[in-house]
């Protein structure tokens, strides 16, 4: 350093000869950042002071660093400068511009984060508009007038003009934000002259004597809105305002057009967990700044307002409208109530076959939205696409700057992501891929992962062959490439074409390998496995595997590539952001019964069951999805129970907040309650009465669940009793009328199984929920059909006069005769069972005949089924007491099959059987034909039956048949 008087200079000097560091007091000029640091090193607890003078001395410091052509402010003119320093860095080959461009972006994105910092603080200021104004003026209006429970006398405006902005202060005050004056006359104050206005509402000066002129000055504090003020200066405003404070709010919320849209300020997306925070935070961002920078333009187009009620909305934010990203939906699980509730092999062949997804493919057939050539089109897009041209024909340099660069616009913009799309941006970054530069690789991936959360653009990139490469770099060495590649995969799989492009080039081999991350390094693999880079390499490759694993070949494809065994692995660690993909993953993959076996082997029930126990509410929520999908088997419901799975399930169903998570849990409860063991333990934890709460206000994902548990638990005596004391049956009986199917399979089942109470029985009839059943024989549903049929037998046995219940039904005989004409074997079953009981009542037993049940039963009697068998026994046994019905069967063949149903192993069938050919045997003609198909020796075996009705009917039958074959030779030889 040089010492002179009172200045100091650096001895090292720049290009041009002038010294790196001046002091002239009480000023002192800085060259270099190396002078900076010093400088500031000595300044020690007053670096902030010092850093704070010098920005407020260098109001364009980037400019002063870098030079005018880094000016910032030279984005508002289209972020032309970097297109500027680009240009000099792909043509001249400059290493200095090249060095100030990567400064200038240091610096832009110190800038950024103090914005968003600001940002967090800022948008809790008061920031009012004119619609927001507007709407709480002609609301006080509402509710003013001369009356004693007016909040005031009156409320008008000071000028009848409405600028076409929506304000009505003159143009030199809209500068200052000022919105409009208002004159407000409270019951117990004299009239106030308020000022709306962007920061606030404050009193002014009020009206001046020369002219009515409004004093423009500020008298006192600033209110965030007119009624806060006004409860401020007027008692009885405050005191009538608490008492139509209801009313108003109410009121307030219909009108207010001109909020931002509230999924601009809150975007979720359940199933990409950790992935898409980035995106929600932008999102924010954006809107704040949106707001931030808006300003009130004043306006010279002077209109007349027509009506106070009126309502105008000219100062819509469309810049906040296009900002608002359109992201997709949430991935989620199919929702439990809507599960299969018959898993055909027909449909297993289809589903391979096709290769279609365990999901509705929302996104399957989306129209491809193009902008217009003359569309009204943000600046954002076009600098953009200035970007892309960077990234087609810049050097490397160029092209990762121009990649940072288009990183920092919001990508979660559709106007961002279709400006890469429209420019050939896709082809390039997919082009990048495919480079030996990792940062380029790392830099497209980025963006790619961004925007590929829209379905145009994730479709896109399967049609550019983009996929088959990201796959390949899933081989790679590189962790964070794995990543990035792993998590744009898991974006893109959302429709059922890139999930099998994804399995046909590999991937999902390569995916489940990535939950091994560790198994080549020196360490044990478990070890290796909690380092954070691990962690991360095998979360992303489980979040991938999540969205492919919605189609069957998939699942097939991570089970043969051991895929189990390490997801069971990962399902140990304690890292939630883990813990949900790979829960996910095996939620939809235990739809398959070859998984539900692998994960008994594995032992992961007991891992579900801990990570009930979770704060986390989604990982609670796919633990109990995964538990649901497997209960199906008895067991796992009897692995869930002994690991004390169901007190953390029942205790779940009191958070009803979360109604994904409660439509989870409540179908983990309704599968596990298939085993009585587990209802017991339900019951002991009050789950049953909690279900019964449950039952209205509630999804139709979550009814499902709630009735199906409820009707498991309903075929115990202590819980019907329980359920009809918490006051359970009469919403049971309202939720026939619905047309959900799933819905209506339980509900008709739980009403049945509560009509077998005497006691619920009353009130189901009293209800007219047997009515409602009888209705439901006409639902097109064939599962409908059979569940209310199924229902309908206890109602007809426990009826005080089923017969005459039966016969107010209007065609109900008929009804139930014709579903004999049905082709499902389960309604036919069900339909036997109620003509079986209704024929009891010898009227209805009559009329039923007239309708021609003989053929239709005889028709089915060649049935193979033994549910069916069983039940069309009883029912020709019953129909035996009427009239010739017993020498119609004969005539209609039906004879003969019932003697083969003897050869069956079910007792029931045999009991049934034999009753009916007890029955049948009162007719000559039938005992030779029963003779002739070896009846007799079948029946003697089954005299021996310890089953007493069988051993009663069988003898019964013989000592007919024996009673011909005597008569016959009696008459012989007389």
């Amino acid at each position: 350093m040089e010492t002179s008087g009172t200045t100091v200079k650096s001895e090292e000097v720049d290009k041009n000869g002038e010294p790196l560091l001046y002091l002239s007091v009480p000023q002192i000029k800085i060259r270099s950042f190396g002078q900076l640091s010093r400088m500031l090193y000595i300044a020690k607890n007053m670096k902030l002071k010092e850093a704070q003078a010098c920005i407020e001395a260098n109001r364009n410091p980037v400019a002063k660093i870098l030079g005018l052509d880094y000016n910032i402010i030279s984005e508002k003119i289209g972020n032309s400068f970097v297109s500027n320093i680009l240009d000099k860095i792909t043509k001249d080959d400059d290493s200095e511009s090249e060095i100030k461009m990567k400064i200038a972006l240091q610096l832009k994105q110190l800038d950024l984060h103090l914005l968003n910092h600001s940002l967090k603080h800022i948008s809790l200021e008061i920031r009012l508009n004119p619609g927001t104004v507007k709407n709480d003026i002609e609301l006080l209006k509402q509710f003013s007038g001369k009356g004693k429970q007016t909040v005031l006398e009156s409320i008008e405006y000071t000028s009848d003009y409405e600028f076409s902005n929506g304000c009505r202060a003159p143009p030199w005050r809209q500068i200052k934000g000022e919105i409009c004056y208002v004159l407000v006359k409270p019951h117990d104050a004299e009239t106030l002259c308020v000022t709306c206005s962007k920061e606030g509402v404050f009193l002014n000066g009020g009206k001046t004597d020369d002219e009515g002129q409004i004093n423009y000055e500020r008298k006192g504090e600033i209110y965030k809105d007119l009624v806060t003020l006004l409860k401020e200066k007027s008692a009885i405003f405050s005191e009538n305002m608490s008492k139509q404070e209801i009313k108003f709010s109410e009121q307030l919320q219909k009108d207010q057009p001109n909020e931002a849209p509230k999924e601009e300020v809150a975007i979720t997306h359940k199933a990409s967990v950790t992935s898409r925070k980035s995106t929600q935070e932008k999102n924010r961002i954006n809107l704040g700044r949106s707001q931030l920078t808006k300003r009130l333009e004043p306006s010279l187009n002077w209109r007349t307002s027509v009506s106070s009620k009126e309502s105008r909305n000219t100062l819509r934010d469309t810049q906040v409208e296009k900002h608002g990203g359109k992201l997709e939906k949430s991935r989620s699980s199919v929702s439990p109530g809507r599960a299969q509730l018959i898993r055909k092999s027909v449909e297993k062949i289809e589903e391979i076959i096709s290769d279609s997804s365990s999901e509705s493919e929302e996104d399957e057939e989306q129209p491809d939205h193009r902008q217009e050539a003359n569309a009204d089109l943000p600046s954002e897009y076009w600098q953009i696409q200035k970007l892309v041209k960077y990234l087609k024909g810049g050097n490397q340099t160029a092209t990762v700057i121009a990649l940072c660069s288009m990183k920092d616009f919001n990508l979660a913009q559709e106007t961002c992501q279709l400006a890469i799309r429209d420019v050939g941006g896709l082809e390039v970054l997919i082009n990048l891929l495919e480079t030996d530069e990792v940062k380029c690789k790392i830099g497209s991936l980025k963006i790619l992962k961004e925007i590929s959360h829209n379905p145009q653009i994730r479709r896109n990139i399967v049609d550019l062959g983009g996929l088959p490469v990201m796959v390949n770099i899933l081989d790679s060495p590189h962790k964070s490439l794995k990543c990035l590649a792993a998590e744009t995969i898991a974006n893109v799989a959302k429709f059922r074409r890139a999930r099998r492009v994804v399995r046909r080039h590999g991937g999902i081999t390569k995916l489940v390998a990535l939950l091994d991350c560790g198994k080549h390094s020196g360490e044990p693999a478990q070890s290796s496995l909690y380092e954070t880079r691990d962690v991360e390499v095998a979360r992303c490759g489980a979040l991938a595997l999540w969205s492919c694993s919605k189609s069957y070949a998939n699942k097939e494809a991570i089970r043969k590539a051991g895929g189990i065994p390490l997801l069971a692995r990962l399902l140990k660690t304690s890292h939630e952001n883990m813990l949900i993909p790979v829960v996910g993953t095996l939620q939809e993959c235990a739809s398959e019964e070859n998984y539900r076996a692998a994960i008994k082997a594995e032992r992961i029930i007991e891992n579900l069951v801990k990570n009930l126990n979770s704060e986390n509410e989604q990982l609670q929520e796919h633990c109990a999805m995964a538990i649901y999908q497997c209960a199906e088997d008895e067991e796992t419901r009897d692995l869930v129970r002994l690991h004390g799975g169901l007190k953390p399930l029942a205790s779940l169903l009191n958070n009803t907040d979360n109604k994904e998570r409660l439509a989870a849990v409540t179908g983990a409860i309704w599968k596990c309650s298939i085993s009585k063991e587990n209802v017991t333990k339900f019951r002991e934890y009050k789950a049953i009465e909690t279900l019964v709460g449950l039952l209205t206000d509630q999804p139709e994902e979550v009814l499902v669940n709630v009735v199906g548990a409820l009707g498991e638990c309903c075929q115990e005596h202590e819980n019907r009793v329980i359920i009809r004391r918490c006051g359970g049956i009469q919403p049971l009986v309202n939720l026939l009328v619905g047309i959900n199917q799933a819905l209506l399979v339980n509900v008709t089942k739980a009403v049945g199984a509560c009509a077998v109470e005497p006691e619920s029985m009353m009130i189901i009839d009293r209800l007219d929920g047997v009515r409602l059943l009888w209705s439901l024989l006409k639902n097109p549903h064939p599962d409908v059909k059979a569940s209310a049929a199924w229902a309908l037998c206890p109602c007809i046995q426990n009826a005080k006069d089923a017969g005459e219940m039966v016969r107010s039904f209007v065609g109900g005989l008929e009804l139930v005769v014709n579903l004999l004409k049905s082709d499902n074997k389960e309604v036919l079953a069900s339909v036997c069972a109620v003509i079986t009981n209704i024929a009891k009542d010898q009227e209805n037993l009559a009329v039923i005949t007239d309708h021609g049940v003989v053929p239709l039963l005889s028709k089915l009697a060649n049935t193979n089924n033994d549910k069916l068998r069983r039940h069309l026994a009883e029912t020709i046994s019953r129909c035996c007491m009427w009239g010739r019905n017993r020498v119609a069967f004969g005539e209609h063949k039906a004879v003969a099959p019932l003697v083969r149903y003897l050869k069956s192993n079910d007792t029931n069938v045999h009991r049934a059987t034999a009753q009916a050919l007890y029955q049948l045997s009162e007719d000559a003609d039938n005992c030779v034909t029963m003779h002739e198909n070896g009846a007799v020796k079948l029946l003697l075996d089954m005299v021996g039956s310890p089953d007493e009705e069988l051993q009663e009917a069988a003898a019964g039958c013989i000592s007919n048949i024996r009673r011909l074959a005597l008569a016959i030779e009696k008459a012989r030889y007389s």
